[in-house]
Formats: C-alpha cells, structure tokens, sequence
C-alpha cells in the first residue's frame, strides 16, 4: 500500500481485509472491549516511553504499531454501526470550533507552558 489513504479509504480497507482473512467482524460488543486493550496497550507505551516508567526486556516500543491497533479497532467499530467516521469528524471539529474557539487562546495555564 503507497501513498496516503483517507479515513473513507481507511473504513472501505478494513473492510474488505475483514472480509476476505478476518471470517467477519467480532461483534460490537467484543470490539469495544478490544479497542480498551488496545488503549491500555498504548498507554503502557506512552507510560514506558515519555513517563517515568522503563521498558521490559521484549516489551513492544513502538506507540505507532499501537495507535495503528486502535485506529484498526475504531474502524472495525464505524463500519459495524454505520458511523462515516469522515463525517463525524467534521462535525466534531465544527462543534469544537464553537465550543471552544476562545477557551484555550484564553487559558493563562496555556500560556505559561511555552
């Protein structure tokens, strides 16, 4: 796979890879449990590697193999219930936009933290 996909490309991908090797999708219950392992497996890396916690001998290093799991899991998720996550996440950042717009640029904890 070359160059860039977008998130449509990304749902229409995992579909056809479930389809054709994964048999058909766990059910929605099963993927939510498995995209909060896969959080949790994140955030074991994200502890190890930018906190205070050292790596196990063999442990996985990589947090980009495990956004990739999670992003796989929240796919899996949008196409079981019918969410265009493209769509979704426009509204989502027009709703931030407004909810927001001057929360952040107003935040003196924000501003002291360059």
């Amino acid at each position: 796979m070359d160059g860039e996909i977008t998130i449509k490309e990304a749902q229409q991908l995992v579909d056809q890879w479930i389809r054709q090797y994964g048999v058909r999708y766990f059910s929605e219950l099963t993927n939510m449990a498995c995209l909060a392992e896969e959080v949790g497996e994140l955030a074991r890396v994200i502890a190890r590697k930018y906190g205070d916690q050292s790596f196990k001998q063999g442990e996985p290093q990589d947090p980009a193999d495990e956004m990739a799991d999670v992003l796989w899991v929240l796919l899996c998720l949008a196409n079981q219930t019918g969410t265009d996550l493209t769509e979704a996440l426009k509204r989502n950042i027009e709703k931030k936009t407004k909810r927001d717009a001057l929360r952040h640029v107003a935040n003196e904890k924000l501003k002291n933290n360059n």
